[in-house]
């Protein structure tokens, strides 16, 4: 198993984001702003769509990883921290689902 984390990740784009964006398509996405690259994450959430609907487990784990790399870059340009993220996944995972999905409708 790999040790490679999505911290891990939000580093690496971090550090591309500063890149000449002729060299660094992580630059480039960031130097186009936030309309373009969540875009492009939505194109890839499509794609992890029917690379799963299609069962195929190899375009789901290549989709998956674009999908996961394009919100990191939108979660860097939108100035969001996965620490932040990961605080809500937690709080919300203090109490049930059903409970947590119910308290948003109010």
């Amino acid at each position: 198993m790999s040790d490679f984390s999505l911290a891990d990740l939000e580093r690496i784009v971090d550090a591309r984001a500063k890149a000449d964006p002729s060299e660094s398509w992580t630059a480039r996405l960031v130097a186009a702003g936030q309309q373009k690259a969540a875009k492009k994450l939505g194109e890839e959430a499509v794609e992890t769509v029917i690379a799963a609907i299609e069962g195929e487990k190899a375009a789901l784990t290549s989709e998956t990883a674009d999908l996961l790399y394009h919100l990191m870059v939108v979660l860097k340009i939108g100035g969001v921290p996965l620490q932040d993220v990961m605080e809500e996944l937690e709080r919300r995972t203090s109490q049930s689902g059903l409970v947590e999905k119910a308290s948003r409708k109010s």
